[in-house]
């Protein structure tokens, strides 16, 4: 008998080790548009219970910026731990893997260190899913799942699951022509007080699945990073009326300016293309006041929608019995404007578009229901997850850990957050731009540098401490000469020319630039929107007229296209006007 109690204690003792010995899960949750606007961040007006729990158990990042304030690019630094000048991602159709093809992505660090890896939902932009980051096929609410080629990134492997959802209950009939942005306009309102349950919308069926996932993933003997993508508070605004009547939208703040700021160039903002795309949204800007409300009612409304989700993550993790070893991250890709400045949606530069909410829990946390204040990026995700994981980091990701500041959420500030988006200059020639923002503790500074070059076209700099709206750059203010050139000295490297002769992704597949080109060419459908941005793609000086000897440099088959331009050259001078290239040679006007 005392050997018998002397066995099962040493089993006991054997086991406990094993157990404390376990490396910690990750619940990796992925918020699409989601601004600050939380009640752990300060907001006293938005109902957002659920992520006010998940705060009091972790760390707020109250200063936390993405690399770029629209998803594709963002997603791709938060999932590489890359900046997009490094990925060279710096739109919604462009594969990482085309100039980084062997980086190992955070979820593939972890799966190759004895993880089972899974992703619901939207993780990556969607169309530029990466097999290689999951254990298994990346799983969406509309009934599909997505694999890639083990050998090939480019090829799509699609399945089938039973669960599909859709998001608005009803979808008018809108011929693609008269949708506004034509082919690539949206087909649903941009806003639905919704008649059905949680789980009849998307967010609701993947978390649903996440909660099946956890049930399921609890008797594995192997750790799991399990990511979860929610696609609310992204347009359009679907929530059922539960949410949309937890809200007066009489009491949801109105802008300080529906203007630019002070001071900023026109290219700054942008004409809310994303928000016009959607039918039934009054067309010029800015949007009127009335319908402004609509629209922020539906933004809050979605907020909460989400938040019930996030309570049902953690009511499975506490459940399951697995909240004692996982470690929560929940980040949002990036901010969104409510029409400050007149703008909507992300895609600046300014406050609202790069901060973006950034919780972190550890078991056993001490600095739990704290804030740091410090900057940080998102590209410090995944450093930060390896670090408090046990796990070797990576030496070529860009980010750092974040683990002192959850040690202590009073350090100092140890860098500043770098943001970045393109422009075109407009008023200034039409060459193109890459914005950088360089944010530290107090101070904002945007510089317009050419795109491959360092040449500095326009500046910004904003005062956060004395004018958070950002109504009014101070760049022009001789006193803050030297707060610029420090800031200056953060500019990352000039980007290269892009190599032209390189593959580009389009529509899940790699193509030639050339034969893609040539291809939009011989389409006589595109919509006068897409013809002219091809016409100002081609015409690089901005001259307004093409000649024919680079129109058939930009193509493949030079005697097609040499065949093209004099079937369109209706004048027969030698050049393509805008209205010849965008009618292709029809006398109907049809000009942008």
């Amino acid at each position: 008998m005392k050997l018998f109690y002397i066995l099962t204690a040493a089993a006991l003792s054997i086991a406990s080790v094993r157990g404390a010995d376990k490396k910690p899960n990750v619940l990796f949750i992925a918020v699409d548009d989601l601004r600050p606007e939380l009640g752990c961040y300060g907001n006293k007006i938005v109902k957002t219970p659920n992520f006010d729990r998940l705060a009091a158990r972790g760390l707020v990042f109250n200063r936390a910026y993405v690399q770029q304030a629209v998803c594709g690019p963002s997603r791709t630094a938060v999932m590489t731990g890359k900046r997009p000048d490094t990925t060279r991602v710096w739109d919604l159709d462009t594969h990482f893997r085309i100039a980084v093809p062997d980086v190992v992505t955070v979820s593939q660090f972890f799966k190759m260190n004895g993880y089972h890896a899974a992703g619901l939902g939207k993780i990556y932009h969607r169309g530029l899913e990466d097999g290689r980051s999951w254990s298994e096929p990346h799983w969406y609410p509309n009934g599909t799942t997505i694999d890639t080629d083990p050998k090939d990134w480019s090829k799509q492997i699609k399945g089938k699951h039973s669960v599909s959802t859709e998001e608005s209950s009803t979808i008018p009939t809108i011929a693609p022509g008269d949708r506004p942005g034509g082919k690539s306009g949206k087909v649903g309102p941009a806003f639905e007080v919704s008649p059905k349950t949680d789980d009849e919308l998307p967010d609701g069926a993947t978390t649903a699945e996440a909660v099946r996932r956890l049930q399921d993933l609890k008797s594995k003997s192997e750790p799991f990073f399990l990511a979860v993508g929610l696609l609310k508070p992204h347009l359009p605004f679907v929530a059922p009326r539960k949410y949309w009547d937890l809200y007066d939208p009489n009491q949801i703040p109105v802008p300080p300016a529906n203007h630019l700021p002070e001071g900023a160039p026109e290219y700054a903002g942008h004409t809310n293309g994303e928000l016009h795309a959607y039918p039934g949204v009054p067309e010029g800007n800015p949007i009127p006041a009335d319908f402004a409300k609509t629209l922020r009612h539906g933004y809050y409304a979605s907020i909460s929608y989400i938040d019930a989700q996030i309570g049902r993550l953690l009511d499975a993790l506490d459940k399951e019995g697995l909240a004692d070893n996982t470690v929560i991250v929940l980040w949002g890709d990036h901010g969104w404007q409510l029409g400050e400045h007149g703008l909507w949606h992300k895609h600046t530069n300014y406050e609202l578009a790069v901060r973006a909410p950034l919780i972190i829990s550890l078991p056993q946390q001490k600095s739990a229901g704290q804030k740091c204040e410090a900057p940080v990026e998102f590209v410090d995700i995944y450093p930060t997850l390896t670090d408090v994981c046990g796990l070797p980091t990576p030496a070529d990701v860009d980010g750092t850990s974040l683990k002192p500041f959850i040690a202590n959420p009073a350090a100092p500030a140890s860098k500043v957050a770098i943001s970045q988006y393109p422009r075109k200059a407009g008023k200034t020639g039409g060459e193109k731009l890459m914005g950088y923002s360089i944010r530290d503790d107090r101070w904002r500074a945007i510089f317009w540098r050419e795109l491959n070059g360092t040449t500095i076209i326009a500046t910004e700099l904003y005062d956060e401490k004395n004018d958070p709206n950002e109504l009014v750059s101070v760049a022009n203010k001789p006193e803050n000469k030297m707060v610029l050139d420090a800031l200056a000295k953060n500019l990352p490297a000039a980007i290269p020319p892009t190599d032209r002769s390189a593959p580009v992704y389009k529509k899940n597949k790699l193509v030639s630039p050339a034969r893609a080109e040539e291809k939009s060419e011989k389409t006589s459908g595109a919509s006068p929107s897409d013809r002219g941005a091809k016409f100002d793609k081609i015409d690089k000086q901005q001259a307004g007229r093409i000649a024919r000897a680079d129109y058939i440099d930009a193509q493949s088959d030079a005697t097609e296209a040499a065949t093209r331009f004099d079937k369109w050259d209706t004048d027969k001078d030698g050049n393509l006007t805008r209205q010849e290239f965008v009618t292709q040679g029809s006398k109907k006007s049809n000009t942008q």
